[in-house]
């Protein structure tokens, strides 16, 4: 399924029923009086988070969400029925803007949050309402109110504890793989991974969080570089960081460098990014020449206060303890060490 992290749609409320002129004409009731009833209400729009989907695919084919529109009301007193609701279903963590102002006006981020994005129009007053002792035949009624209409812009951004980050090829998605049941593309070229992945990593018998595989950011994303800022947005979720570094002297780089490069575009991102809790680890660790450099590059790190990690996905050797740690960040349960 074609992944979809943003689109505009029109939404547009039901109109409300318009109010009805009519008379009693039963048999011995002479002078029955006035006898319209009201308008049905339009239906609202609602917007419903479900756990289930991961894309807003289906909306990209809807130009208008629109609901039902209000009966209009009968005669003999009786009232128009009210349109029915029109629920749309969208991935949790989906964000409703407003297209004209870019003003944020809803935020589904639970797991079965509903909310009413547009209000239908309220039913118009029939004649019955209008009876009065100057006017005792009204035939006066009041038409149904349009329903709320407004264009969309919403924005998916991924709900998960941990991000991973880091340059392509430093073995992210590898590493996804082996801790949790989640399936990214594999291959030895740059951007391999062109949508955020998530990943449920067990940590103890009844303890889990969610790791977002986050596509390979590079020095200059923030102003558009590489896959640019469309998948930075992802990381303003997460409650934990995860940087994998890697040595890879064919491309000319340094893990330190590396480590520099992302954080400066974090911080112009969004600055508190930058100060977000986060383990930075060398991957990889299967390979002579990374185990060989590690002693090296942990004691250039801890010149910058950072304690630098060592991890083997295709060994699983660091793996475990890394997962306690990140799942210590994410959850604040410094007891997890305690756990089997």
């Amino acid at each position: 399924m074609r992944f979809v992290d943003s689109c505009e749609v029109k939404i547009k409320a039901g109109r409300g029923g318009n109010g009805c002129v009519a008379f009693r004409r039963e048999k011995y009731i002479p002078f029955g009086g006035p006898a319209g009833g009201d308008g049905g209400k339009g239906g609202d729009i609602i917007f419903e988070a479900d756990s289930g989907l991961s894309t807003l695919l289906d909306l990209t084919y809807k130009h208008t969400v629109e609901a039902e529109w209000g009966e209009p009301g009968r005669g003999k007193d009786q009232y128009g029925a009210g349109g029915e609701d029109f629920v749309v279903r969208v991935p949790v963590g989906t964000q409703v803007f407003d297209a004209a102002t870019n003003e944020l006006r809803f935020d589904l981020n639970e797991t079965g949050l509903r909310m009413i994005v547009a209000r239908g129009g309220k039913g118009g007053r029939g004649n019955i309402h209008f009876s009065s002792s100057f006017d005792r035949a009204p035939r006066r009624m009041e038409p149904g109110e349009e329903g709320e209409e407004w264009q969309a812009r919403l924005e998916l951004k991924v709900m998960a504890d941990v991000g991973l980050l880091g340059f392509p090829n430093v073995g992210k998605s590898t590493f996804v793989r082996a801790v949790s049941r989640a399936r990214p593309k594999v291959a030895d070229y740059p951007f391999t991974t062109l949508v955020p992945h998530l990943g449920v990593v067990q940590v103890g018998e009844e303890a889990s969080f969610v790791i977002a595989d986050i596509p390979g950011l590079i020095p200059g994303a923030s102003e558009g570089a590489g896959l640019g800022i469309r998948f930075l947005k992802h990381v303003e979720r997460t409650r934990a960081l995860l940087h994998l570094i890697t040595l890879d002297p064919s491309e000319g780089r340094s893990p330190l460098k590396d480590y520099t490069a992302l954080t400066k575009e974090l911080a112009k991102f969004d600055p508190e990014l930058a100060n977000r809790p986060t383990i930075v680890a060398l991957s990889k660790a299967d390979i002579t020449e990374v185990k060989d450099d590690f002693k090296r590059l942990k004691a250039a790190f801890k010149r910058k206060k950072i304690d630098l990690r060592l991890v083997s996905a295709a060994t699983g050797e660091g793996v475990k303890e890394l997962m306690r740690d990140l799942y210590k960040l994410a959850k604040g349960r410094p007891d997890v060490d305690d756990w089997t």
